[in-house]
Order: C-alpha cells, then sequence, then structure tokens
C-alpha cells in the first residue's frame, strides 16, 4: 500500500507523461494533491508557443475561445487513457474528471472523482 505522498508523486508522472504523448509536451512544474475521493492536479507551464502565439495575435476572447474549445477536445478524446493512469494508480475508477486552463497564465487544473477514497498507508514520522 502506498502513501498519500507516493500515490500523489505517481499521479504527477504519470499526468506529465500522459502530456507528453497526448499533447506534445510536459508542463513545467506539476503537483497533485489526493483530498479524500478528489485528486486535484495542477500544472504549469503547459502552454506551447503556437498555442502562447494564438492568444496573444487573435482578439482576447476570440484566442481564448478557440484555445480551450481545442484542448477540451483533445482532453476529451483521450479521457479513457487519462482515467485508465489515474485508475492505474489509485486502483480506483475515476468517476468524472473536470478540466480547465488559464490561457493567460498557462495553468492547467485536473479534477478527478474517484469512486471511492484510495487506501493509503500512514507515512512515518
Amino acid at each position: 500500500m502506498k502513501t498519500r505522498g507516493e500515490i500523489e508523486a505517481a499521479v504527477c508522472d504519470g499526468v506529465s507523461h500522459f502530456e507528453q504523448e497526448y499533447m506534445g509536451r510536459g508542463p513545467k512544474d506539476i503537483r497533485a494533491h489526493l483530498l479524500g475521493d478528489l485528486l486535484v492536479v495542477r500544472l504549469t507551464g503547459v502552454l506551447t508557443a503556437a498555442e502562447q502565439h494564438l492568444v496573444k495575435t487573435l482578439p482576447p476572447e476570440k484566442g481564448r475561445d478557440l484555445l480551450k474549445q481545442v484542448r477540451i477536445q483533445l482532453i476529451e478524446t483521450a479521457r479513457s487513457a487519462l482515467e485508465a493512469v489515474i485508475q492505474g494508480i489509485t486502483g480506483i475508477k475515476p468517476i468524472s474528471l473536470h478540466h480547465d486552463i488559464s490561457t493567460l497564465t498557462g495553468e492547467e487544473i485536473v479534477v478527478f472523482t474517484l469512486a471511492e477514497a484510495p487506501q493509503c498507508r500512514e507515512t512515518k514520522k
């Protein structure tokens, strides 16, 4: 049985690898937080140079909306693979996934609701 910290570290590795495979590049930084049956993953520095350029050159709302639509579609297309990564790490099936990205900061948030809280062993003090 893993500690909460070990699960969070494995989630960071798994999601980072997913981002590299499906999005073409990984985040500059990634953090995962397991809160009962809720798993929050925060990625920073995820926008590609082309995405940053797109957001800067189009009118703000148009560039933002276009980028968000593309990212949502990419996540939905690869959703089963991403959920399989999370289930493989936690041993628990994700029952929902929520996603958003900031075109201003390049920060991405992915939240998974799991069917139940994963069993964790206590860390040694």
